[in-house]
């Protein structure tokens, strides 16, 4: 697909907003999903923010080259939740999630100053295309699963349950993924550009009328909705609040707890953070050769994998500072630089800062937080399926006949989609990291034979 906005291009403001946006929009359940699954107290509004500063902080390191937003890591959920598990107090749990990212991060900026001594030959001769393709497309399958889990279901909830029949969640998630094929595939202009925007409002709509219908019937298996979020805004009467609030950084919380921190702790912290970054590491190259191919220009040599890494490392640790969750490259980001040809490194900017505004939006991130799970999985089918497509692409040239390739490809693909994780003690290899080890292992075990 042909880029409409190069890396260095600039759009209008009013359509850099509405790119922003549709980024925004794009990377914001699964930012906002890891501290929520976390608990102990963790803002989404702050991990928001930190993924925000953190995607500067990724810019500034790449020098404005690599139009990739950087999220909430799912890859540390096990990590985080040590951080509180080993804590006595939540104050240093909070504490934990500052230093563990700055563990991950010095493994990367580590990484970084040895990809800068050695080049990155060896990445491509470790990783050729055969490994790296397979790989992507693991990438988009393996979240396949959480696309369809969220077609299914609304945002209405009770007892801990979303109240929405199922066909009715189905309904708006597949009205979402058709006003997107259609707007993208047909659409004009801007049209064609903001397909995930114009998708979501369809959604939202179809939602909100079947949520309406319930209510006035008071027919909870139409409530697809959570309207009562809304009513959060008037709590107390119309003031400041409604407009604006502060999120709950993870310093703030952490300030107190420096007096309990203690060198057991901080192993224990050191141990369930550092093995896991090297894992995201192999995840971080399969991320950037992707969106390399998509702009059709290496990154890993302009600016360069040390850049991108550090940018990633250093990214991590200020976005866990404010909102305490270590960020990495988000493959829907990628995907929506894909379906919507704009990879503008002003977009990507605008969307960080945008993040970081929304924090103290009350309005706004009231309003996001009640779209709804099955519209968002309309969403990601088609975001998750393009980043899965994009990976079998840099397989195409790739000689399938020779069956040294054909079983590199074959261990990636089956690995991969069978779901296989590692786990040694609190440390688990994802299934991506375990496909993409494995690849390796094979490719070079059979790389003298050929047929």
């Amino acid at each position: 697909m042909k880029l409409a906005y190069q890396v260095g291009d600039r759009p209008t403001p009013a359509k850099t907003l509405a790119f922003a946006l549709q980024q925004l929009l794009a990377i914001m359940a699964a930012t906002i999903a890891v501290p929520n699954i976390i608990g102990n107290g963790m803002s989404p509004t702050a991990a928001l923010f930190g993924a925000g500063v953190g995607t500067l902080v990724y810019l500034l390191f790449t020098k404005f080259r690599s139009p990739v937003f950087l999220g909430s890591s799912f890859a540390f959920l096990g990590s985080m939740g040590t951080a509180f598990a080993g804590a006595a107090t939540v104050g240093l749990g909070y504490l934990g999630l500052i230093f563990g990212a700055i563990f991950a991060g010095l493994v990367y900026v580590v990484i970084a100053l040895a990809v800068k001594l050695a080049g990155v030959s060896w990445i491509n001769k470790l990783m050729p295309a055969v490994v790296i393709g397979p790989t992507v497309a693991i990438i988009g399958l393996s979240l396949a699963g959480n696309a369809v889990g969220d077609l299914q279901k609304g945002s209405y909830m009770v007892n801990n349950a979303p109240t929405a029949s199922v066909y009715v969640a189905l309904i708006c998630g597949l009205v979402t993924l058709a006003v997107t094929m259609i707007c993208s595939v047909y659409g004009k202009k801007m049209m064609k550009m903001i397909p995930f925007i114009i998708g979501i409002l369809a959604g939202y709509a179809v939602a909100l009328i079947f949520t309406l219908i319930g209510n006035a019937n008071a027919n909870d298996a139409l409530k697809v909705i959570n309207l009562d979020a809304f009513k959060t805004l008037t709590d107390g009467g119309v003031g400041l609040h409604t407009f604006l609030s502060v999120p709950d950084m993870t310093f703030i919380k952490a300030f107190g707890a420096f007096g309990e921190l203690n060198g057991e702790y901080l192993g224990t912290i050191a141990v369930a953070y550092v093995p896991v970054a090297f894992v995201v590491f192999a995840e971080h190259i399969a991320d950037h050769k992707n969106i390399s191919s998509i702009i059709e220009k290496d990154l890993l040599t302009d600016p360069g994998l040390h850049r991108t890494l550090l940018g990633d490392g250093v990214g991590s640790m200020a976005g866990a500072f404010f909102g305490g969750c270590p960020n990495t490259t988000y493959g829907e980001s990628i995907g929506c630089v894909a379906i919507s040809g704009n990879a503008s490194i002003v977009t990507i900017l605008t969307t960080a800062i945008m993040a970081m505004a929304i924090a103290f939006l009350t309005p706004f991130s009231v309003f996001l937080s009640t779209i709804p799970s099955c519209v968002m999985g309309g969403v990601c089918i088609a975001l998750y399926g393009f980043i899965a497509v994009s990976g079998l692409k840099m397989v195409q040239k790739v000689d399938l006949e020779d069956n040294r390739n054909l079983f590199t490809a074959s261990v990636i693909l089956i690995i991969g989609i069978g779901g296989l994780t590692i786990s040694f003690g609190k440390i688990t290899i994802t299934t991506v990291a375990c496909a993409l080890i494995l690849g390796i292992f094979t490719n070079l075990l059979l790389k003298g034979k050929k047929n």
